[in-house]
C-alpha cells in the first residue's frame, strides 16, 4: 500500500489559484512540488534562488529545479545573488542574509506574476528548531512558525504559508524513497558550522538520547499551544480597544489590563510597526513606561524609541534614507527553503 501523507491544507486549497512555491531542490522542498503535481495544482510558479555559497553545486540545484518544473509543466523563476557581498556590506549572519535576499526574490517573483502567496516547504523538525533558537535568545514564550503568516517586503505584502509543518522531515524523504523520486542533497546541512545545523545534527539528537524520548514533537505541540493561547489573549485586547484614532496605545485602557495582556499588546503594537529583535528584556523595559514616574521613553532595535507622552505609547521614528541592510527580520521565521 502506497504511503500516505496527511496534510489538512490540501483538502481546500483551490487548485486553479495561482501559487509561487519556494523550491530549493532538497528532498522536503521537492517533495512538496510534487505533492502540488499529484493532488491537481494546476497554476504554479516554482522559484528557486541561487545564493552562490556553493560554487558548481549551487549552480546544478538550480538546472535540477529548472528541470523538474518544466517536466511537471510548471513555470520556473530562478534568480541568481551574491550571500556574501550582503554579508560583508550589511554586517549578517549568512541566514539573515539568505533569509533577506530570499524574502526580497519572492517579492520580486509576486510582482511579475501578481500573486503575494508563497508557499515553504517547512516542516515540523524545522519547527522544532525554531522554538528553541527563540527561547535560547530570549522570545516572549514558545514562538515558532505560523501555518500561514504575512510579512512586508519591499513595500509589497507576502503571504507565506507552510503546509507541510505538521510533517517530519523522515517521512517526506520516505514518501520520495518510495515513489523513487529524486531531489539534491546540499552537503553543507550536515556540517557544524550554522546554527540551525547543530541543532539538527548535534542537540536534538543529544536530547533524544537524555530523554529516551522523540525532542522533536514537544516543542511542536508547545508552539501550537501558546499559539493557542496568544489567539485567545488577542480576543481579550480586542474589546479592550487599546489603540486612539492615531493609532497610538492608550494608557489608561492599557493600565487596566493585566501585566500578561499588557506585554502582549505591547510586543503586537512594536511588531505591526515593524520593530525586529522583539525579546523578552525589551518588553520588560517597555513595561516600565505604564508608570509615570519612569523614564518616558525606551530604545528600540533601528534607532527608533518608544516614547510616553499625553497618556499614549508611541513610536517616534527618525528621519534617515533607505538602508536595504535594515529591513525588518522576522523573527518566528526559520530559514525558506
Amino acid at each position: 500500500m502506497a504511503m500516505m501523507l496527511e496534510i489538512p491544507w490540501l483538502k481546500d486549497a483551490s487548485r486553479k489559484v495561482r501559487l509561487l512555491v519556494a523550491v530549493s531542490g532538497g528532498a522536503d522542498s521537492v517533495a512538496l512540488l510534487h505533492l502540488l503535481a499529484e493532488a491537481g495544482f494546476s497554476n504554479l510558479i516554482v522559484c528557486h534562488l541561487d545564493h552562490r555559497l556553493r560554487g558548481r553545486a549551487s549552480t546544478e540545484d538550480a538546472r535540477f529545479v529548472e528541470r523538474l518544473a518544466t517536466r511537471l509543466g510548471y513555470k520556473v523563476e530562478i534568480g541568481r545573488v551574491d550571500v556574501r557581498k550582503r554579508m560583508k556590506e550589511c554586517g549578517e549572519s549568512m541566514e539573515t542574509a539568505a533569509r533577506h535576499v530570499r524574502h526580497e526574490f519572492f517579492a520580486e517573483c509576486a510582482k511579475q506574476h501578481r500573486c503575494n502567496k508563497v508557499l515553504l516547504a517547512h516542516h515540523a523538525d524545522d519547527q522544532a528548531e525554531t522554538v528553541l533558537w527563540n527561547l535560547l535568545r530570549g522570545s516572549h514564550g514558545m514562538k515558532g512558525m505560523r501555518d500561514e503568516q504575512e510579512i512586508a517586503v519591499a513595500g509589497r505584502m507576502l503571504r507565506l504559508i507552510r503546509p507541510l509543518l505538521g510533517l517530519r522531515h523522515a517521512a517526506l524523504v520516505a514518501w520520495l524513497k518510495e515513489r523513487g523520486l529524486p531531489w539534491r542533497e546540499d552537503a553543507s546541512n550536515q556540517q557544524p558550522v550554522a546554527l540551525r545545523n547543530r541543532l539538527r545534527a548535534e542537540v536534538f539528537p543529544l536530547l533524544a538520547e537524555l530523554t529516551g524520548r522523540d525532542a522533536v514533537m514537544p516543542f511542536v505541540r508547545a508552539a501550537e499551544d501558546s499559539r493557542e493561547h496568544e489567539e485567545m489573549e488577542r480576543g481579550l485586547l480586542a474589546e479592550a480597544r487599546l489603540l486612539d484614532p492615531q493609532g497610538r496605545l492608550h494608557l489608561p485602557a492599557l493600565r487596566k489590563l493585566p501585566q500578561v495582556l499588557q506585554r502582549t499588546a505591547i510586543r503586537d503594537y512594536l511588531v505591526n510597526a515593524g520593530i525586529p529583535s522583539i525579546d523578552r528584556a525589551l518588553l520588560d523595559r517597555a513595561l516600565e513606561l505604564l508608570e509615570p514616574t519612569a523614564a518616558p521613553s525606551v530604545n528600540l532595535p533601528g534607532g527608533q524609541r518608544l516614547r510616553r507622552s499625553g497618556g499614549r505609547l508611541w513610536i517616534a521614528t527618525p528621519t534617515a534614507a533607505f538602508d536595504p541592510c535594515q529591513l525588518p527580520l522576522v523573527t518566528d521565521d526559520a530559514a525558506s527553503p
